[in-house]
C-alpha cells in the first residue's frame, strides 16, 4: 500500500485545508489511480466513488489527526481493494463557525484499482442478491463495520493521547442516551445562512427540531426520572465513557462462529481476506 501527498500554492489558497493525500494498494496502483489519471466508468450515469465524511477530535494534534485519518484509510484500502482521496480540513474562520470542526473528507472509488486501472466493483457495491450468492451478509453490515472501525480508531487515538473523552458510533438511542439528536442543515440552507440571507428551509428544520424537544421533555416531566441520573457535563461524559467501554466489552466477548467449509472455499476462491 503506498500512501502519496500532494501540496503547493493551489492547495494553501484554501485556508481550511490542512493535507491532501492519495491512499491506495501500492506505488504502482496509486501512480495508476483514477485520480491521478483522469479514469472514470464507460457508464455515463454510473457511480464511481463513495464519500466518507469523518469528524476528527479537537482534543488530537494535528499530527495525531493526520496519522488516525491515514491509518484508517489504510485499513480501508486493504479491505476493499479501492483508491481513497484524503482531504483534511481545519475549522474556518467564519462568524458562528465551530471552532471544534475538524474533519476529513474521504472519496474513495467505487471499484477496485489494478495496474491496468479501474478493475471490478468492490464488495461494497455489490447487490444484496450478489454478495448472497457468494456467502456473504447484506451491504448495510459494512457500512455499519466501517462506522464502528472509526470509532474503534478515534478512541485509540484519544487513548494513545492521553484524552477522556470518547466518541460512540452507536444511535443516541443504542447508548442508552434520551436526548433528541441535533438538526441537521442542507448544504444550501447553510451557505445562505452564512452570508446573511434568510433560509426559509433552514427555519423550518429549527421549528421541526424544536417541537420534537418540547414534546421530549413534556414525556420526560410526566414520568419519574431515575434514581442517580446524570446532571452535569462531567457526569454525562463519563457516562458516555462507561458505555463505550460496556459495548467493547460486550463486543469482545462474542465469540464469532466458526466458518462452514463451504463458505470458507468461496471466501478463499474470491479472495476476499477481512
Amino acid at each position: 500500500m503506498q500512501l502519496l501527498r500532494s501540496g503547493g500554492p493551489a492547495h494553501l489558497a484554501l485556508a481550511a485545508l490542512v493535507a491532501v493525500m492519495i491512499c491506495a494498494p501500492d506505488l504502482a496502483l496509486a501512480q495508476a489511480s483514477p485520480f491521478l489519471t483522469g479514469a472514470s466508468s464507460l457508464q455515463t450515469n454510473a457511480r464511481v466513488a463513495r464519500e466518507y465524511l469523518v469528524a476528527l477530535p479537537a482534543e488530537l494534534s494535528a499530527d495525531a489527526r493526520i496519522g488516525l485519518v491515514s491509518g484508517f484509510s489504510r485499513e480501508l484500502v486493504d479491505r476493499y481493494g479501492f483508491a481513497v482521496d484524503i482531504a483534511i480540513h481545519a475549522p474556518r474562520n467564519f462568524p458562528g463557525s465551530d471552532p471544534r470542526n475538524f474533519h476529513a473528507h474521504l472519496l474513495a472509488t467505487t471499484r477496485e484499482v489494478t495496474l491496468g486501472g479501474l478493475g471490478t466493483k468492490t464488495t461494497l457495491e455489490w447487490s444484496d442478491a450478489k454478495r448472497r450468492e457468494a456467502g456473504m451478509g447484506p451491504a448495510v453490515g459494512e457500512l455499519l463495520h466501517v462506522r464502528e472501525r472509526w470509532a474503534i480508531a478515534a478512541n485509540t487515538a484519544l487513548e494513545q493521547a492521553h484524552v477522556t473523552s470518547r466518541i460512540d458510533h452507536r444511535t443516541l438511542r443504542a447508548q442508552g442516551i434520551d436526548r433528541e439528536p441535533g438538526p441537521q442543515f442542507p448544504r444550501a440552507a447553510f451557505e445562505m445562512e452564512r452570508h446573511g440571507y434568510y433560509s426559509v428551509v433552514a427555519e423550518r428544520i429549527r421549528a421541526e427540531h424544536q417541537a420534537r424537544v418540547d414534546a421530549r421533555l413534556q414525556r420526560a416531566a410526566q414520568a419519574t426520572p431515575p434514581a442517580g441520573e446524570p446532571k452535569t457535563p462531567e457526569e454525562l461524559q463519563q457516562q458516555s465513557i462507561e458505555n463505550w467501554r460496556r459495548y467493547r466489552q460486550a463486543q469482545l466477548q462474542v465469540q464469532p462462529e466458526p466458518e462452514s467449509d463451504e463458505s470458507a472455499k468461496r471466501t478463499l476462491n474470491r479472495d476476499y481476506e477481512l
